[in-house]
């Protein structure tokens, strides 16, 4: 995701909370690089909802259709930066529980996720999954808790003493 597109996808209030703190946008609300590596693009993101599309070619099964580990990465990823964003600067979300329930299968074409809160708490967030095919059919339906964890150097990326 470029910088420009970052700046495009989120809302101004977010860009303006990260704005002194040095922190690389573009990395920290991305796909990650498995998300990176199965086609996960970041399309819509705001505490409130946000959107993801990942193509189903390169993410199947051995019978042809959208592994549900690949339905998985899509739902946590989506999640997770919409508890980012409800964290703040201040802290950083864990996923601490995902489950999915897969519903129908797909063998072509792009799914499209959509994540949007079923609670946002100081120490936790919430967050339903509704991931569809193109003819705009539920494919999965999952939900992911994050655990709100306070920024330190070692949550930052410093190896912990």
């Amino acid at each position: 995701m470029s910088e420009q597109t970052v700046t495009s996808l989120l809302p101004p209030e977010v860009i303006e909370q990260y704005a002194d703190l040095g922190v690389d946008l573009v990395a920290l609300f991305s796909a990650g690089d498995l998300g990176s590596r199965m086609g996960v693009e970041i399309v819509e993101a705001s505490p409130e909802r946000v959107v993801g599309t990942m193509p189903v070619e390169g993410n199947t099964q051995p019978y042809g259709l959208l592994h549900g580990g690949a339905s998985a990465v899509l739902a946590e990823t989506i999640g997770s930066i919409g508890a980012m964003l409800h964290g703040g600067p201040g802290r950083i979300a864990v996923g601490v529980d995902l489950n999915c329930t897969h519903h129908r299968g797909v063998r072509t074409g792009t799914v499209t996720g959509v994540a949007t809160p079923v609670h946002r708490g100081r120490s936790s967030a919430t967050y339903e999954i509704v991931i569809s095919d193109e003819q705009d059919r539920r494919v999965c339906s999952a939900r992911l808790t994050c655990a709100l964890r306070p920024v330190t150097p070692a949550a930052a990326g410093t190896a912990p003493a």
